[in-house]
């Protein structure tokens, strides 16, 4: 919100608001009651945004302000990863312009860093051997479907409304108890398409953990799947049945640049229609906020497990009935993350796995329990985290479980309507510094540090030892 003593500018995310909404400078300018000129001197941050028109946005789109907030750092943490790299180190390029870079364009900045992605996705596809290089050059785009559905989920917020509205109108038609969804699915999945769904032995399934037979009309569930695991399989295949237009619209929409990247895009989205009809977006929206966002209270509620309430706590963006902008993180014993979301800002490092100061990996060490923390990364944003262990079946052996954890958190700012930080200094806490991947973070003295930054010179002197095992000139 503007305040009397800070002018705010917000030209880029103006313009890319219009351009999401599909408007025209003249059409937009009219449904805001302004002229044309003066709306062209705001995108162009020759005036300020008051707060008289924060509010005529807010009315005319049904807009929630915090997504116009200038302490949304937009493209500006994907360009900072960037210009990180050696290569520009001559450059000079300070923060404050990466900053207006990316608020004038941030189409731009953007643009220059899936450039950047797919550069380093391709060399390190070179080095494993996935392409041949005769001329010592690659050959193609090389950019993983991982990565690119990873881009475009964040890109949206992780929040789809058409499969939202889609999973409300599956609910309705199930007319049951959310505690207990489960027989309702299964008699809708038999009665309206003729499939069956049968538990079967783990050494039925061969590794897989759900498998429809198209042939004998069969959805099949590993018996090592837990109750809200086996639920969840069978909202997939309802949701593959009941929406696939939604589904495949929503697919043609984002153009996936090749047939695996698209299925895995498909897949993705029918995950998130599984879990919207296992959460609905109103009786979830409503007990999480009720509650203080404690997922253990609710989620017995709906009948799921803690990571799939805490991933569908990353969803809730609604215009009009939005949540607290958690982001979510799932990582096992050695670092690697195998999901990231985030319904708001969160610079997640693209490479390497989270930083070691931060406690989320303590959490190994208290399984079952709860454990919070104040972060700050270097861009001086504060958040607060919780986060957790969980347990996943590997559907190879009964009784095979990994242990994972999975972090959640938000922008400090919200932390008093959460239930964990009862009883915690959220005013003026204990803060610790994290940072990115070790490559490119530049905070000094880490005693925790296990490279030198790629843009630094790594300092080595044999009178002293530092406190980081990679000293680094700055």
């Amino acid at each position: 919100m503007a305040t009397t003593d800070k002018k705010l500018f917000l030209g880029g995310r103006l313009k890319r608001l219009r351009r999401d909404l599909g408007v025209t400078q003249s059409r937009m300018a009219d449904e805001l009651g302004v002229s044309p000129s003066y709306l062209n001197l705001l995108e162009r941050n020759q005036r300020p945004v008051t707060a008289q028109m924060l509010l005529r946005l807010a009315e005319a789109y049904d807009l929630d302000l915090r997504t116009l907030s200038a302490d949304d750092p937009g493209g500006g943490a994907g360009l900072e990863e960037v210009l990180a790299d050696k290569m520009f180190t001559d450059l000079g390029i300070g923060r404050h312009e990466v900053a207006e870079v990316a608020e004038l364009s941030p189409g731009l900045a953007e643009a220059m860093a899936r450039l950047y992605r797919a550069y380093l996705d391709r060399g390190r596809m070179i080095d494993m051997g996935a392409f041949e290089r005769p001329d010592g050059l690659p050959s193609s785009s090389s950019q993983s479907p991982t990565d690119w559905v990873r881009d475009l989920v964040g890109s949206q917020r992780n929040h789809f409304a058409e499969l939202e509205t889609a999973a409300e109108a599956i609910v309705a038609a199930l007319d049951a108890d959310l505690q207990d969804l489960g027989p309702a699915v299964r008699e809708r999945l038999q009665a309206r398409h003729g499939i069956q769904t049968r538990v079967m032995p783990v050494e039925v399934m061969a590794g897989s953990l759900r498998r429809y037979d198209h042939h004998r009309k069969r959805l099949m569930v590993s018996e090592t799947l837990a109750p809200a695991s086996r639920i969840f399989a069978m909202c997939y295949q309802l949701g593959l049945m009941e929406a696939p237009e939604a589904l495949t619209r929503l697919a043609d929409r984002f153009a996936a640049p090749d047939r695996a990247t698209r299925q895995l895009l498909k897949v993705f989205l029918d995950n998130y229609l599984a879990g919207a009809i296992m959460m609905p977006y109103e009786p979830f929206h409503a007990a999480m906020e009720a509650s203080g966002y404690d997922i253990e209270r609710v989620r017995p509620r709906f009948g799921v497990s803690y990571e799939q309430a805490a991933q569908r706590l990353t969803t809730l963006s609604r215009p009009g009935a939005r949540g607290i902008p958690f982001f979510m993180m799932r990582l096992d014993a050695a670092g690697n993350i195998s999901k990231r979301f985030a319904a708001g800002p969160f610079p997640f490092s693209r490479f390497g796995g989270a930083c070691p100061r931060w406690n989320v990996h303590d959490s190994f060490k208290t399984p079952g329990r709860i454990v919070t923390q104040v972060i700050e990364t270097p861009d001086g944003a504060r958040y607060f985290t919780l986060s957790r262990t969980v347990r996943r079946t590997s559907g190879l052996q009964a009784g095979l479980e990994d242990e994972l954890v999975i972090g959640l958190g938000c922008e400090l700012k919200f932390a008093a309507k959460l239930a964990a930080s009862r009883g915690l200094d959220i005013a003026s806490p204990l803060a610790v510094e994290i940072g990115p991947s070790c490559r490119i973070c530049e905070r000094p003295a880490c005693p925790q540090r296990a490279a030198a930054p790629i843009n630094r010179t790594l300092l080595v002197e044999e009178a002293s030892k530092s406190v980081s095992p990679f000293p680094f000139a700055r």
